[in-house]
């Protein structure tokens, strides 16, 4: 079997390449990646340096492997930047998925092929969103999401490509970059306590509350989905549950070695916040048997030990 995974040296990338390594030992994997091949190495995965925005490039890859399995994980995946740069929001998350999908077509390839939407394109709700419920995007990424979402789908009722689409609600744990609120946390308190910072924590909006699911949950529902979904459907990957970020932060807070005080930061927030997104992911569940196995406490204390070595390392 061989399978591609694009953006496989990103947070999702690389926990789903250690995952699928374990579950599946006997598979081909090859990975598309912004950086030189070299400073991502892995034991037993063949990685390609791509811009997915060039269409010639991304079919010779394609054409040259002709894989029989495709995760389009390759994104920019944050709400926030996408407000500053809209546009190269737009063109990477969109043109990177088209070029991707034309390229099976033109080489007549048929491989099961995930594509990663996001619960960013379900408006706000104090019922747990199911994949029914209205689209409404409150940023360029979530319009992003919406058209890779709708494109999928088009591409699958036109060319019958045998295409699964998947809408993740927030996911964090190790390894997740600096830009997203749970390791914008948890580097706080790293600093703080290795003395490179004062011990005042800089915050946004600590009154909404997110569906949080761990990483390596996630990417174990990704495997399942493109395994045992049906081509042309649509799952949400949630744990069902909301967590306020004043919660997130009083965890870690008490996981802290140091007295930490707290300090409102007013470009930290967003033009547009939603204040509940929790999601349903019961048609997951009875398609595939998939629950999240690992709690939310402990998901943060393994982010923060990760921190705490990032840290250290610097």
């Amino acid at each position: 079997m061989r399978v591609l995974i694009t953006g496989a040296s990103g947070f999702a990338g690389r926990h789903l390449l250690n995952h699928l390594k374990m579950a599946e030992p006997y598979q081909e994997l090859h990975g598309t990646v912004v950086e030189p091949p070299a400073q991502v190495a892995m034991d037993g995965v063949q990685f390609h340096r791509l811009d997915l925005r060039e269409g010639e490039a991304v079919n010779k890859l394609v054409q040259s492997l002709c894989p029989e399995r495709i995760y389009h994980l390759a994104a920019q995946s944050s709400p926030r930047q996408s407000f500053a740069q809209p546009w190269d929001t737009l063109e990477n998350n969109i043109l990177s998925q088209l070029n991707l999908i034309r390229a099976c077509v033109e080489n007549r390839l048929e491989p099961r092929l995930l594509i990663i939407s996001s619960a960013e394109i379900y408006g706000n709700s104090n019922a747990p969103l199911n994949e029914n419920s209205p689209i409404k995007p409150t940023s360029p990424y979530g319009v992003s999401k919406v058209t890779q979402d709708m494109l999928a789908l088009q591409y699958h009722l036109s060319h019958h490509l045998p295409i699964l689409r998947v809408r993740p609600f927030n996911h964090f744990g190790p390894g997740q970059r600096e830009g997203f609120v749970a390791p914008d946390f948890a580097m706080q308190v790293a600093r703080i306590e290795a003395g490179q910072q004062q011990p005042v924590m800089q915050v946004g909006n600590l009154s909404a509350k997110r569906d949080f699911t761990d990483v390596r949950d996630v990417v174990r529902a990704y495997h399942q989905i493109l395994e045992k979904g049906v081509p042309g459907d649509v799952y949400n990957v949630a744990s069902g549950t909301a967590h306020s970020i004043q919660s997130m932060l009083d965890i870690l807070r008490r996981y802290s070695t140091t007295p930490i005080d707290v300090r409102q930061d007013p470009a930290r927030m967003l033009p547009i916040d939603v204040p509940v997104k929790c999601g349903d992911a019961s048609h997951l569940r009875a398609v595939t048997g998939w629950q999240p196995r690992i709690p939310f406490e402990q998901s943060l204390l393994d982010l923060l030990n990760d921190c705490r070595q990032r840290v250290k390392a610097q």
